[in-house]
């Protein structure tokens, strides 16, 4: 298994490597032929669309043509039609919806939250949340993924969620 990673000059990258590594999958730069294609979580919002470059449109090729692409954390919320974060930035547009400023309990929301309805327990780290009809599963109230065509986007960092988060990232694996 092929996987590539969308690098845009922040993000989680070497983590998201070595949690793919571990689960015996290949790394490769090439977007638009390998089998699964990520878009990197950390960052923000708009200095992750400015280096994006031509990453962003081999990435909405891909949704497109129904090859599969997993976003995590800001690379779900980039995925999105729109974000407040920065001011306002527009998304990537791979999935309708926005990224909104989280206003409750706890801004970031870092930590451990269960996700419903799998009830697996994951590492979260964010001060936006996904708001769109895409979301299929949802924790504490906020999306936690959201899925649109070939596109999977997760709020939580499978890469840094131990067992949960590797058998997480093999069924993106075996999903390709």
């Amino acid at each position: 298994m092929n996987v590539a990673i969308a690098r845009y000059g922040a993000g989680n990258v070497r983590s998201v490597e070595l949690a793919f590594l571990r689960l015996g999958a290949e790394i490769s730069d090439d977007l638009a032929g390998a089998d699964l294609a990520v878009l990197p979580g950390v960052g923000s919002a708009r200095s992750a669309m400015e280096g994006l470059g031509a990453a962003a449109e081999i990435l909405s090729e891909r949704v497109a043509s129904g090859r599969a692409v997993l976003g995590i954390c800001l690379g779900a919320q980039i995925a999105l039609e729109e974000s407040e974060e920065d001011g306002g930035t527009a998304g990537l547009g791979l999935v309708p919806g926005r990224a909104v400023r989280l206003r409750d309990e706890r801004v970031p929301r870092i930590g451990w939250a269960t996700v419903e309805p799998s009830g697996e327990t994951y590492w979260f780290a964010h001060s936006y949340a996904c708001e769109s009809d895409a979301t299929v599963a949802w924790s504490e109230g906020h999306a936690a993924i959201i899925e649109s065509g070939s596109f999977i986007g997760v709020q939580f960092h499978p890469e840094k969620s131990g067992a949960a988060g590797a058998r997480f990232l093999e069924s993106c694996l075996s999903r390709v």
